[in-house]
């Protein structure tokens, strides 16, 4: 059985979160992303509409996510503190679920789009919002050295246009979209029935 740190691990990556180990902080990503300048947020995040559940779409492949097969999702709170309560799950392959909780707090408050999230004390890693859909329907989430990158949704299935100009953007953004692995959600095999 794994120990609660090390289940932890996997989830460093997240959606949500980019926390990990300084040995993990300080390796490179030579030839993961295109050649690119400074990595840019969105203007602002108003995080009240951020909260709630946010379904994983797609993500670059990481070891944190290694024992996860299926149904990714992210759910954020408000905490009384004013931090935000983040919850990431997703299904094993043998169709359990596993859940990790952590702990974001707003490190650009002009934006609210960077973010520093906890799994584990004292480690704490980026999270910046890159692209955001108009009603906040979809979420482009990476960090400054483009090794991670997540696609979220509101739903469990975005429609192809859509995700063809999230693409887009992430090629935009100094990311290779190519590297990008689907997330299989059953809940939209199951309305696709």
């Amino acid at each position: 059985m794994k120990s609660k740190t090390a289940e932890s691990l996997w989830w460093l990556g997240m959606g949500l979160a980019v926390a990990t180990t300084g040995i993990a902080i300080a390796s490179t990503a030579h030839g993961e992303t295109q050649d690119a300048g400074p990595l840019q947020t969105v203007d602002h995040v108003d995080l009240q509409r951020y909260l709630g559940t946010w379904y994983e779409i797609a993500r670059y492949p990481n070891r944190f996510e290694r024992d996860c097969d299926s149904d990714t999702t992210a759910q954020y709170s408000f905490r009384k503190d004013g931090r935000i309560e983040v919850v990431n799950t997703c299904r094993k392959p043998s169709g359990r679920a596993q859940s990790v909780h952590g702990v974001a707090r707003v490190v650009d408050p002009a934006t609210n789009a960077k973010l520093k999230v906890t799994f584990f004390w004292p480690f704490a890693g980026d999270y910046w919002v890159l692209a955001l859909g108009p009603e906040y329907q979809y979420a482009v989430v990476g960090e400054p050295r483009r090794k991670y990158l997540w696609v979220l949704s509101r739903t469990p299935q975005l429609a192809p246009e859509t995700y063809r100009t999230i693409l887009s953007r992430i090629e935009q953004l100094g990311y290779l979209p190519s590297k990008l692995t689907a997330t299989k959600q059953s809940y939209a095999t199951a309305a696709s029935r």
